[in-house]
This record gives C-alpha cells, sequence and structure tokens, in this order.
C-alpha cells in the first residue's frame, strides 16, 4: 500500500533492547560495532542510552527524534550486580516467539567477520555455516542476535 498524505512524514525510529550491564554494551556496540553514543538519559530506576551511525544525519542530543535507525539500550538498574539475574530472553531461546535480531550492513563482509573474531566476538553464525554463505550472525553481550549483512549483493550469474 502506497505512503499517503497522512504518512508521508513518518520515520522509523528506535528499537530499544534491555541490557544487564551498560559499561560492556556500551563497548560491544561503540567499540566493535563502530555506533555513536547520541544521548544518555537516566532515571531513578533505570538508564536510556540511546546509539547509531552518524552518516550526515548527526548524533546529536536534539536530533534523535527526527532521524532513523538509532538503537535503545535501556538498563535497569542494578541488573548488573544481581548473581540471581540470568539476563533477558533474546527471542531465540523459543523460535517463533518474538523478537529475533537486529542487523548492520558492511562494506566487506568477509573483512568484517575477521575483525570480529579477532576481537573474541562470539558468532551464533559464522559465514561458513549452514547454506546462506553471505550473512553471519554474531551476539552481543546479552545474547541478542546480531545479523552481519553485506551492503550490497552480487548478482548471480547463471551459465
Amino acid at each position: 500500500m502506497p505512503r499517503t498524505a497522512e504518512t508521508a512524514s513518518y520515520k522509523f525510529n528506535h528499537t530499544m533492547i534491555r541490557v544487564k550491564d551498560p559499561q560492556v554494551s556500551l563497548k560491544f556496540y561503540t567499540e566493535i560495532l563502530g555506533m555513536d553514543l547520541v544521548t544518555k538519559n537516566e532515571f531513578d530506576s533505570f538508564t536510556l542510552y540511546f546509539l547509531a551511525y552518524d552518516h550526515g544525519q548527526g548524533t546529536t542530543p536534539e536530533n534523535r527524534f527526527n532521524r532513523e535507525g538509532i538503537l535503545e539500550l535501556t538498563h535497569n538498574h542494578g541488573t548488573e550486580s544481581d548473581p540471581n539475574f540470568h539476563g533477558y530472553a533474546s527471542g531465540n531461546s523459543d523460535p517463533g516467539r518474538g523478537f529475533g535480531h537486529i542487523a548492520i550492513s558492511v562494506d566487506d563482509i568477509e573483512k568484517a567477520c575477521a575483525r570480529f573474531e579477532s576481537l573474541g566476538v562470539r558468532f551464533q553464525k559464522k559465514l561458513t555455516d549452514g547454506k546462506m554463505k553471505n550473512i553471519a550472525f554474531i551476539l552481543d553481550p546479552d545474547g541478542y542476535w546480531v545479523e552481519i549483512v553485506p551492503g550490497s549483493l552480487e548478482p548471480s550469474i547463471s551459465a
């Protein structure tokens, strides 16, 4: 269905996932995946961290709601030091029951996966696993799946 005048200005703004330890998760998303911390909002019992890639859209707190592709990490205070806390459900332990993954596109998927491997990132699926050799899945510190996809796919050449 085409956009209507009423929905023409709508944008997909962000997705939120809960994290156990914000310092560990922030390191993963900023240092491993290269995202920028746009803003941090602290409340009495939780803190929100908004991350994004700055591809000319800007990553200032003022434009957070006026752009697309933001990841919100929500930290409920105390989970990082609670020995009885076992993490959040990633949605993949019981397939078909909700959230599955986020996806990041990269220019050179082989190079990106080699870098992830050298940094000790856990893989759910390497490029060499399974039938789909053009995607990989890595795991963030809370076990959420992050699909790594090529920025473009070469068209198949048939004989």
